[in-house]
């Protein structure tokens, strides 16, 4: 120190940094290293030094290493689980955390367990115990479970947070009941995106899409709340499975407004709902508009276009989706072999089988089974699409057997049909569409007695075939008519259309083919139950309606008749109208008297 003036050592004069100071800052050292960290090993070093420290006794410190260690993607509920016993009083915050944790991994029991241990301990649970807990609930459907903690929320006063309804919506619906989720929702004084966003999931997963879109409309009032992509694109859905072409176009300008670059989920869906909608250009518009494209949008314009009888079209952009690199997968061959089979393209199926196979190493499931039987069968080739069943290395289901029921009924086999209802006999029982079509083969065939003793079976086993609906939309609104139908406010001027639509196609040698309706009554009565055929009262009301040049789009639930095709053809030409018909997964372009079918179906 000689020779040093006193100026030179004020470190002496300064005051000392305290140890808790110290410490202080090595906490705030750790905590910043949580923050940080992006894997496991990462992890283990922070946790490491925070033992080191002596911090873990520290319950802020205790509880950020526990949610770092459970939350993130990268953590580890194991090691999180090891943690959260080490700690001597947990709250709730580490039980939340324990709770969410366990449900981000899916592993859902463990959630109801830890609340369990929760109650257990007396540790109050708040808002952000609940949701997760709920999600356990839906994913495991534990509605009784899901119901006891609906109590808790009552007891301790949380029935009417937000967050908490909103799970309660979503728990309710996946469970089932869609009267408590629909409850719940109507109790809710302010509904945002994600409340409006569950009851229509709810909906939309009970398949009740009209119910979809009129909540979607009552949204659109509450002008707070604006929609996600996500939602469009289950609107968008609802849209392609009622064929409201109408509804999905306001949706897609309220898109193209509001989002300046649409996703590519949007815009697939966008594509699948126009061409389920019956507007198969503006779905290939769409479609060639798409900067990248994918499986999934290959996938939506392979089926759509095997769907509208573009079996051509539709295998050109198989090999397409082929050259730009992309592997098929087993959804994608569904389509192009049922574009094969829509367009009796028998050799080309069964080399897309075989490729499917052997080229791309994808297992056969039994929906290309029953494609391949489809394929044979429409083609007449019934013997072999029975051989082709009984080789099959899977056993056919209901389906498979149906198809080929379906194509002996088109080709007026009874032998091979008696064989495929007999070999379905244990899956009928859930489905009664099978004994209906046999019964329907024995009246064609005038054997009333054993059509009569199909009939009774389905009878005492309580057998309830689901009605033939036809759905047609006209001025954006969704009408539902059924055969015979009575009910609708202007049945009066319906009737009065058909019969003025009779008299138009007299001239046009239309006569009604009777061996449609399977009853052995008159042929007076064949032909009253003929003309009231829903598809035939929904294009009525479409003509009384819809404005000139604007297509009639319906939708039907069961496959139309031979008489109501042939109906339909000379309808097209005599009013000049297209009409498109949705028959179940199949399109039929009525134009000019003709049919896209080219009457092969």
């Amino acid at each position: 120190m000689i020779g040093t003036t006193v100026l030179h050592q004020t470190h002496f004069l300064l005051p000392q940094e305290s140890p808790d100071v110290n410490l202080r800052l090595k906490e705030q050292e750790c905590l910043t290293l949580l923050r940080r960290c992006m894997h496991m090993e990462e992890f283990r070093q922070a946790h490491a030094q925070i033992l080191k420290w002596g911090f873990f006794s520290n319950s802020f410190c205790a509880s950020n290493l526990l949610a770092t260690c459970a939350l993130p993607d990268w953590g580890s509920m194991d090691y999180a689980s090891s943690i959260f016993q080490q700690i001597e009083e947990p709250g709730t915050f580490e039980f939340n955390t324990m709770i969410k944790g366990y449900a981000k991994d899916f592993n859902m029991e463990k959630s109801l367990f830890v609340y369990c241990e929760m109650l257990e301990k007396g540790v109050h649970s708040d808002n952000f115990t609940f949701p997760s807990l709920l999600k356990a609930c839906a994913w495991l459907k534990a509605i009784k479970e899901g119901m006891q903690i609906h109590g808790h929320i009552f007891k301790i006063g949380l029935e009417s947070d937000l967050y908490v309804q909103n799970s309660l919506i979503n728990m309710y619906g996946k469970c089932g009941k869609i009267q408590l989720s629909s409850a719940v929702f109507e109790q809710v004084d302010l509904k945002d995106v994600a409340s409006w966003s569950a009851i229509i999931a709810v909906h939309t997963s009970f398949g009740m899409w009209c119910e979809s879109l009129k909540l979607f409309k009552e949204m659109g009032h509450d002008r707070s709340c604006r929609p996600e992509e996500s939602l469009y694109v289950s609107m968008l859905s609802a849209c392609s499975h009622l064929g409201a072409l109408d509804f999905g176009r306001c949706l897609h300008g309220i898109l193209l407004r509001n989002i300046s670059e649409l996703n590519l989920t949007v815009q697939t869906s966008l594509t699948d709902m126009y061409i389920n909608c019956g507007c198969i250009e503006k779905g290939l518009c769409l479609f060639q508009r798409m900067i990248k494209k994918n499986k999934f949008s290959y996938s939506v314009m392979i089926s759509g276009l095997a769907m509208h009888g573009c079996s051509k079209e539709a295998l050109e952009f198989f090999s397409e989706m082929l050259e730009e690199g992309l592997e098929p997968d087993d959804v994608i061959y569904v389509g192009v072999l049922s574009a094969c089979s829509r367009a009796g393209l028998v050799e080309e199926g069964l080399q897309c089988f075989n490729r499917m196979k052997f080229e791309h190493g994808i297992e056969p499931t039994i929906q290309h089974y029953c494609c391949i039987v489809d394929l044979m069968g429409r083609a007449g080739m019934l013997n072999e699409a029975l051989e082709f069943i009984r080789t099959m290395p899977i056993d056919p289901n209901d389906i498979v057997w149906r198809s080929l029921l379906s194509a002996c009924k088109a080709h007026h086999n009874l032998k091979i049909g008696e064989i495929a209802t007999k070999s379905s006999v244990p899956l009928i029982l859930h489905n009664p569409s099978d004994l209906l079509i046999l019964s329907h083969m024995y009246a064609r065939a005038k054997k009333w007695e054993d059509s009569a003793m199909v009939r009774t079976e389905l009878a005492c086993q309580h057998l309830h075939q689901t009605p033939g609906f036809s759905l047609v939309e006209v001025k954006r609104k969704i009408y539902r008519f059924v055969s015979q139908d009575m009910s609708h406010r202007e049945s009066e001027d319906i009737y009065e259309m058909i019969h003025q639509m009779e008299w138009q196609l007299k001239f046009e040698g239309y006569s009604p083919d009777t061996s449609q309706i399977l009853l052995d009554v008159d042929e007076e009565e064949k032909r009253q139950r003929l003309k009231a055929h829903s598809q035939k009262l929904a294009i009525a009301f479409a003509l009384i309606h819809a404005s000139q040049g604007i297509p009639i789009r319906i939708t039907r639930n069961l496959r139309m008749c031979n008489d109501c095709h042939t109906y339909t053809k000379s309808i097209s030409k005599i009013y000049t109208r297209e009409i498109i018909v949705r028959d179940r997964n199949y399109f039929h372009h009525f134009k000019d008297g003709a049919c896209s079918c080219r009457d092969y179906w």
